[in-house]
């Protein structure tokens, strides 16, 4: 549905002060920013966010739009204006090991007290109390925590750090997202604002919810069982092509799509064509390897043409270097240019040009 521009963003109005470095702050902000809120980035001198340094290209594409300042909260009269800043702001967002604001005199207490409306917003590792409370940590330490690495590698192989994105970063920040914003339309009703306390573990926690009803219903219990469960799909996962490099993706799960795709390739499966989903996932294993056989003596665009003809799900598997060119990015206008470089625009189109 093509939604044309009208009026103001639908965050035109809401200040942000954002302490946040590095992704899960950022990420959050950024959105914030996109649907129209003015976004203030404080940062630490002389080097400020450490992604300027790491990662300066995706530091450009998460605080594009913001307004930054240098501030050295450990001069008093520095820290005075930010508690001033503070006062005025919306929604306050940081993502500092517990304690650090609040030694700083920048905790939630501290700051609602001139400011009972503020939604304030803590993204950590693992949460403001706990036994893991104080300990680093990183992606692939929130995702081993949460149990997801323990699913992830695939059949046969080790638990493993498989996925190319940082996962739990951007998973605690669309529940910031979601929850600064529930709080920021309660606060407006009550007059009081919360301190929302988000661990990125326990975001990736809650996204384990389906898995966990699934096992204990269907009593799977251990470990290999449940690993042999989310793994063993047949029809369903990337293929090798006749194209060097290229792959594609098949999800023929349903029996329609089954029965589709066997037709398409004209696969010879004895006893297997036209069986149950049961049955398939039993002989996962057999049904992908002839598929397999069968993938690897085409043409990547053959399989494409052969099986969207046939209403099976294929695609492509695109390489990051041409994801902005692609006919549905192109088609959808998903991406647009900051500082020389592609990126990816608020994903949903909304009033006021949101995502335009």
């Amino acid at each position: 549905m093509n939604q044309q521009p009208l009026g103001e963003k639908p965050l035109s109005g809401v200040s942000v002060l954002d302490f946040s470095e590095l992704a899960p702050g950022p990420f959050m902000t950024q959105c914030l920013r996109e649907m129209g809120a003015d976004v203030l980035k404080i940062e630490r001198p002389p080097h400020g966010d450490g992604a300027r340094r790491m990662q300066p290209g995706g530091f450009a594409v998460l605080n594009h739009g913001k307004h930054s300042r240098f501030v050295d909260l450990k001069d008093a009269a520095q820290l005075s204006d930010v508690r001033d800043l503070a006062a005025r702001a919306d929604i306050v967002v940081e993502g500092f090991r517990p304690g650090v604001m609040e030694r700083l005199g920048l905790g939630y207490a501290a700051l609602a007290q001139r400011n009972a409306r503020l939604v304030y917003v803590s993204i950590s590792g693992y949460g403001q109390s706990g036994p893991l409370a104080q300990s680093p940590g990183h992606d692939v330490n929130y995702m081993a925590t949460a149990g997801m690495i323990s699913l992830s590698g695939g059949l046969g192989q080790p638990p493993r750090d498989a996925i190319g994105v940082p996962v739990g970063d951007f998973c605690s920040s669309m529940y910031a997202l979601s929850s600064a914003l529930a709080a920021l339309l309660q606060a407006r009703t009550s007059g009081v604002g919360q301190h929302l306390d988000v661990a990125i573990t326990d975001c990736l926690t809650h996204w384990m919810n389906p898995r966990l009803g699934h096992f204990q219903r269907a009593g799977i219990e251990t470990l290999e069982a449940q690993r042999n469960d989310v793994f063993s799909k047949a029809a369903y996962g990337v293929f090798e092509t006749a194209d060097p490099g290229e792959y594609v993706a098949v999800g023929a799960l349903e029996d329609a799509f089954w029965a589709r795709l066997v037709t398409a390739l004209g696969l010879d499966i004895p006893g297997i064509d036209h069986a149950s989903l049961k049955v398939r996932k039993a002989q996962a294993a057999q049904i992908n390897a002839v598929l397999s056989a069968r993938l690897a003596q085409m043409k990547a665009a053959a399989i494409v043409d052969t099986l969207t003809l046939a209403d099976v799900p294929v695609s492509r598997v695109v390489e990051p270097a041409t994801l902005a060119h692609t006919p549905h990015a192109v088609a959808r206008r998903l991406f647009g240019v900051v500082d020389g470089l592609h990126y990816v625009k608020f994903p949903v189109k909304m009033a006021g040009g949101v995502g335009e």
